[in-house]
């Protein structure tokens, strides 16, 4: 497994990987929807514009995964870490993810910071088992039009519906 820098000249290697990446969220929240190339070589673009880090993880010279970070001075986000489901549990995230933990590192800082999808179980639990255990906020919302809310989710003693 390789891990390679992305720069506009090489985002094409992680556009489908970024239409996957869409798909997925869209299917913890119960919307089954097609990989959309154009709109995930635009998202590429912007991520790669605002001077992002943007990595690659390759297998053979097939891309494997993706993780695009965020540096928001002193803090390094993972905005997206996606890892193609025939190279899971195969050590692909948790390559990419040292890379992010290295990048924090060499800006003074302890830990990464993560957006995770409540319904990701299997992204909640590479975190956890690598010590990220601490919530550090909560994302509040109205519903959106015509959205069906089946789950409620306890935070302390307050109820969200999810």
């Amino acid at each position: 497994m390789n891990i390679i820098r992305i720069s506009e000249q090489t985002a094409e290697i992680i556009v489908p990987l970024i239409a996957d990446f869409r798909t997925t969220l869209l299917s913890y929240r119960g919307i089954h929807a097609e990989p959309d190339l154009e709109s995930a070589r635009e998202e590429a673009a912007e991520f790669l514009s605002k001077g992002c880090p943007v990595y690659a993880a390759e297998h053979q010279g097939v891309p494997a995964g993706y993780m695009i970070c965020r540096i928001d001075e002193p803090c390094l986000w993972v905005e997206h870490i996606f890892v193609s489901e025939q190279y899971r549990r195969q050590g692909t995230a948790t390559l990419l993810f040292s890379k992010a933990e290295e990048i924090a590192e060499s800006m003074g800082e302890d830990t990464v910071y993560n957006f995770v999808h409540p319904n990701n179980e299997n992204m909640i639990a590479f975190l956890r088992s690598r010590g990220y255990t601490v919530l550090n906020m909560i994302e509040i919302r109205k519903p959106y039009r015509g959205e069906k809310l089946n789950k409620s989710v306890r935070v302390d003693n307050k109820i969200f519906d999810y």
